[in-house]
């Protein structure tokens, strides 16, 4: 690249395609003119982050050899690149974690790399740019950084996968990574089970009436379907204190790669995978009376370790893997009528991948990397709303579960 100078762009990049012209009306995909200090490696497992609207980000993942513990900052206004330098307790590197924006601070938590699994939860400040580590002790949550043995360079959610190609691929084709149970000491069994999550990845966060909660991942063990509250709002780091919450009605199998949007009061969880077989159900827990529903979409899509963001009264699902592929399709679902719904989209849609970040910002659905069972991906794509603009600023409905 003669304009890239030790990973500095100075200008910005516009990709040429083959693209037929497009009404301006209709959805629009193209690759992102991104410019500045680009991002050294590529990209999977990674977490993305809106602050202030404009700056995605970008915290972690691997590529293809290694796992990363860098912050990427990307400027949506002027498509510009950056790297801030971060200061305190920086996290391990780390992968298929949850990053949680909480006034202004990004809240890190579980992931993991290799065979390790984290149930450590940081803190980054956006403004002063320093990650703080919640100090639980075994009097109000317990532990550190946490570690489970798992197969090597694998995203399965239960261990027994030998190769460190496609987790998802592996996993599903085997039967003999049925989850199994742990079998930890009676101690151990009793304090995880009442203070603190167990260590994990490929689970879901979102905030809540000041409150993270977290559901499923995986432990490198089995798959988990469990919910744990922290409220992070008022409350020094030093005396936060995980809450294990009991749920009624028929709640999901153990997964992970779902993905999971708050709507109102009500947690939205799709697809995912146990290490056997990859769902298409469509869960709801209720997070006023932790109730969990379920909604049956007249055709389901089978997915995991694909993204979902909500737009007004739409989920826009994007990649993943279907059981059997990776795949681009975009899906739109309707908060209204709860089921999925078609929808033109032109342009050059970002090739098949799962394990990607998404995220609405300025007006587009930005997408960041990815992998695709040969290698990761360190392109940033942008989704055109055009005239599906306005569902952004929809906010007059209410999910009927």
């Amino acid at each position: 690249m003669e304009d890239d100078v030790d990973g500095f762009r100075r200008v910005p990049r516009l990709h040429v395609h083959d693209a037929s012209p497009a009404p301006p009306t209709l959805m629009y995909w193209s690759r992102a003119p991104v410019w500045g200090q680009l991002p050294t490696h590529r990209m999977r497992s990674h977490s993305a982050t809106v602050v202030d609207s404009s700056v995605i980000w970008l915290f972690g993942g691997c590529d293809d050899k290694s796992f990363w513990r860098d912050v990427w900052c990307l400027d949506v206004e002027t498509m510009e690149w950056s790297r801030p330098e971060t200061v305190g307790d920086i996290p391990p590197p780390c992968r298929a974690h949850t990053a949680t924006l909480v006034d202004r601070k990004i809240f890190v938590f579980g992931g993991g790399q290799g065979n390790m699994y984290y149930n450590s939860l940081y803190i980054l400040d956006t403004v002063s740019r320093r990650w703080t580590q919640v100090p639980f002790t075994n009097s109000n949550a317990v532990t550190s950084t946490s570690s489970t043995p798992a197969s090597g360079h694998s995203h399965t959610l239960s261990a027994g996968a030998s190769s460190t190609e496609d987790d998802a691929i592996s996993a599903l084709a085997s039967p003999s990574l049925a989850p199994a149970p742990l079998a930890p000491s009676p101690a151990l069994s009793s304090l995880n089970e009442e203070f603190v999550p167990r260590p994990r990845r490929a689970h879901t966060t979102v905030l809540y009436k000041n409150r993270l909660v977290v559901f499923g991942g995986g432990n490198g063990a089995t798959a988990l379907n469990d919910v744990w509250m922290l409220e992070v709002v008022g409350v020094p780091p030093d005396r936060m204190r995980w809450q294990k919450q009991r749920t009624t009605g028929s709640k999901p199998s153990p997964r992970g790669y779902h993905t999971a949007n708050l709507v109102g009061n009500i947690m939205i969880v799709v697809g995912g995978s146990d290490g056997r077989q990859t769902f298409s159900d469509i869960y709801c827990l209720n997070l006023d009376t932790f109730h969990w529903s379920t909604i049956r979409a007249e055709k389901p899509y089978r997915r995991l370790a694909h993204t979902s963001t909500q737009i007004g009264s739409y989920l826009f699902i994007m990649g993943g893997h279907d059981g059997s592929a990776y795949t681009n399709d975009l899906l739109l679902f309707n908060l209204v009528s709860l089921q999925y719904e078609p929808r033109p989209v032109k342009g050059i849609a970002p090739s098949p991948r799962g394990y990607h970040a998404s995220v609405l910002a300025d007006g587009r659905l930005w997408l960041f990397g990815g992998y695709d069972a040969k290698t990761a991906h360190d392109d940033v794509h942008m989704l055109e709303l055009a005239s599906s603009a306005y569902l952004s600023q929809v906010t007059g409905f209410f999910v009927n579960v």
